[in-house]
């Protein structure tokens, strides 16, 4: 188990670009797992010996030294099944890597539709060099709308001033 957690960069995770939720979720996970690790460091540095002699030689009451004594020796540590637990952690942790899977090609098609849009605002011609030619033939609606205005004797466009302000002397 160390030497898995020894090997997760964190910080690599969360800079990757994963979305808020999962973010969230791993930094909590992060967080737990770093203060189990120092319990269960703080419990192995305690010690676990009980000096009865001691207790004998300070108390007047031995039967409570002897009945602690008793108490001690017919201890047994009980076992847990961890079963339940592991169980748990591996559906978060496949549902932290379903997310992250979901996160990367959704993260690939935003960056091949960029990349896309970069190479057509790259291999577009500048917008001086632009002709009504060119603007009519990649928005054929324009010219429709232009000829329906002269037809009906409409020379300016509507809002236009309003926007624009109107240049007449």
């Amino acid at each position: 188990m160390a030497t898995k957690a020894a090997a997760i960069d964190f910080s690599k995770i969360l800079s990757s670009g994963i979305g808020k939720e999962t973010q969230a979720q791993i930094v909590a996970f992060r967080k737990r797992a770093d203060e189990a690790r120092r319990a269960l460091a703080n419990l192995q540095n305690q010690p676990t010996s009980v000096d009865l002699s001691h207790y004998k030689s300070v108390l007047k009451n031995q039967s409570v030294v002897s009945q602690a004594e008793k108490i001690l020796s017919e201890f047994k540590p009980v076992t847990y099944d961890v079963n339940a637990q592991v169980k748990a952690i591996e559906s978060f942790e496949a549902t932290a890597v379903k997310q992250a899977q979901e996160s990367a090609a959704k993260m690939e098609a935003e960056l091949k539709d960029l990349k896309a849009t970069l190479g057509n605002i790259e291999g577009a011609r500048p917008f001086d060099q632009l002709t009504t030619g060119d603007v009519l033939q990649a928005r054929p609606e324009i010219a429709k709308t232009i000829e329906e205005m002269v037809k009906k004797g409409k020379w300016t466009v509507p809002g236009y001033d309003e926007k624009f302000g109107s240049l007449a002397m």
